[in-house]
């Protein structure tokens, strides 16, 4: 491995985080590790850093719903890889990660070792899945796209709209004139191709992981 290498772990949960970090430090020579806890944070870590070559993420963060972020990270970053690292290993939240475009999956059950092929083979332009390939869901592909069209501004709109806040709520969250914000929202549902928040609400709740254990 190349020196200055900076990874980025963003998970929710401050032991699990620094388990992570220390065992890149180990599988990874030169590495610098950077975390972040939420999918704010998250924003700010990669809009601080010049040079960032793997995020490492997890499927549950604050400001998150399920495989959401990693969507957002798509559209933002297209040529940033991204590894899931999730305790919900079932198959078809695998097949979902890659669908979405993660370029790897490693469970939380997963020795240090595992981890650090994972990391290896993504750095070097590959992709770990394990035996688990994806059969390619076009309803998520679909889904995926109509994401990918929203702005960051947009994107978190569309999260506090999908935890029910109104108009006035969100601007106050996200310290918006309130007229800005019935804007995104006319933007975002036209983008979704939704005729209401709460079918905006429920579009977001299906990027949510299936069988609890995340």
């Amino acid at each position: 491995m190349t020196e200055s290498i900076t990874l980025v772990v963003a998970d929710d949960h401050p032991m699990f985080r620094a388990a992570v970090s220390q065992a890149l430090r180990t599988v990874v020579e030169g590495a610098r590790v950077v975390e972040a806890a939420s999918q704010s944070s998250l924003e700010s870590v990669l809009a601080a850093e010049t040079t960032v070559d793997l995020v490492l993420l997890d499927l549950t963060m604050p400001g998150a719903m399920g495989f959401s972020s990693l969507i957002w990270l798509r559209g933002e970053y297209p040529d940033l890889p991204v590894i899931v690292i999730s305790s919900n290993d079932h198959p078809r939240t695998v097949r979902r990660a890659q669908q979405f475009g993660a370029a790897g999956f490693v469970s939380k059950a997963a020795p240090a070792d595992v981890l650090g092929q994972a990391v290896g083979e993504v750095l070097a332009g590959g992709s770990w899945f394990d035996a688990a390939r994806a059969e390619r869901s076009e309803q998520d592909a679909a889904l995926a796209a109509r994401l990918a069209q929203l702005t960051p501004q947009q994107f978190r709109v569309l999260m506090l709209i999908a935890d029910g806040l109104l108009n006035k709520q969100i601007a106050a969250s996200m310290g918006l004139a309130e007229n800005t914000v019935k804007i995104h929202v006319t933007a975002v549902l036209s983008k979704l191709e939704c005729r209401s928040r709460t079918q905006a609400a429920v579009l977001v709740k299906s990027l949510d992981v299936d069988d609890a254990g995340e």
